[in-house]
C-alpha cells in the first residue's frame, strides 16, 4: 500500500516503519504523503493502541531528501508553501494522533527527523543517535518543526540549536528533554517494550483524553476558565463506560476489561 512506509501490526502496537535506508529514510513527497496516511489509518483502527515510529538502515530520518531540496529551491513560493504545509500537515497528524506515540530513534535525526522525534509522546534515543535542526546552515529556518521541537526543549534551548544547528548528542538531547529514555542500540527494543507496556495500562479514551490535556494546558495560565475546563473534563470521564470500569475494576482489586492481549500477558 505505502511505497516508502512498512506498517507492521503485532497486537495492540503497530510500528510505522520509515523504509528509505538507501538516503536515510529522507523526506521526500511520497514519504510525507504515505506517512500522513498511515497516521489515519491507525487512528481509525480500534485494535491499535500504541504507535511506533522507526526507521530502516543506518538513521532514524535524515531530513529533506537532496533531489526534494533541489526541487524546492527551483520551485514559486506558491509552490514552496504548497509543499510546506504538505509536511507541515503530516507532522500536525502524528503529533495528534489520539494514541500515544514513540520515536524509535537510531542513527540520525536531522532537520524533519528531528522534528518526527519531537512530535512523538515519547522518544527513546539509542547512545549513538544524533539530532539536529540544520535548516540555518542552508540558509532557512526549521519553521514546520519548530512548534514540536519548541515545545520538546522549550525557549531557551531552542534559542541554541535552532540558530547554532549544532548536533545534539543522545545524553545532550536526554538533558533538554528532547530523548526520554537512551540506551545502548541492542537494548532499544527492549526499552519500547516496557513503556508500551506501562502505556497499555491506560484505558484507551483516558490516554486519547490525556493528549489533549497536555496540549490545552501547556503554556496556558490557570485561570478560571482552564480551571472550570479540567474539572469538566474530568468530570465527564469518571461518568464514561471506561472511567466506571476503571474505578470498579480498581475497587474489585481485578485488571480492567481494556487489559487483554500483551498487556494481561505481562
Amino acid at each position: 500500500m505505502y511505497t516508502t512506509l512498512e506498517v507492521l501490526r503485532d497486537g495492540p502496537i503497530a510500528t510505522v516503519w520509515l523504509n528509505r535506508p538507501e538516503v536515510h529514510n529522507a523526506f521526500n513527497v511520497t514519504l510525507i504523503a504515505d506517512l500522513k496516511a498511515a497516521c489515519r489509518q491507525l487512528e481509525a483502527e480500534d485494535a491499535v493502541r500504541v504507535v511506533v515510529l522507526a526507521g530502516r538502515g543506518k538513521s532514524f530520518c535524515a531530513g529533506a531528501d537532496l533531489s526534494w531540496m533541489k526541487a524546492a529551491g527551483e520551485a514559486s513560493i506558491e509552490e514552496n508553501t504548497t509543499d510546506a504545509r504538505r509536511l507541515a500537515s503530516m507532522l500536525q497528524t502524528l503529533a495528534e494522533l489520539r494514541k500515544p506515540t514513540i520515536a524509535r530513534v537510531h542513527g540520525s535525526a536531522l532537520g524533519g527527523g528531528l522534528g518526527l522525534a519531537a512530535a512523538c509522546d515519547l522518544c527513546v534515543a539509542a547512545t549513538h543517535a544524533v539530532f539536529a535542526a540544520s535548516e540555518v546552515r542552508l540558509g532557512i529556518i526549521a519553521a514546520t518543526i519548530s512548534p514540536y521541537v519548541v515545545r520538546a526543549i522549550g525557549e531557551r534551548q531552542a534559542h541554541r540549536y535552532l540558530l547554532t544547528a549544532e548536533r545534539i548528542s543522545a545524553a545532550q538531547a536526554h538533558a533538554i528533554g528532547l530523548a526520554h529514555e537512551v540506551v545502548a542500540p541492542e537494548q532499544l527494543d527492549a526499552k519500547i517494550a516496557e513503556l508500551i507496556y506501562a502505556l497499555l495500562q491506560g484505558g484507551p479514551k483516558a490516554l486519547a483524553a490525556s493528549k489533549a490535556l497536555i496540549r490545552a494546558v501547556a503554556n496556558h495560565p490557570v485561570d478560571e476558565k482552564l480551571v472550570h475546563e479540567t474539572a469538566r473534563q474530568i468530570a465527564e470521564l469518571r461518568a464514561t463506560p471506561e472511567g466506571q470500569e476503571g474505578l470498579a475494576a480498581f475497587l474489585e482489586k481485578r485488571p480492567p476489561a481494556w487489559l487483554t492481549g500483551a498487556a494481561s500477558q505481562r
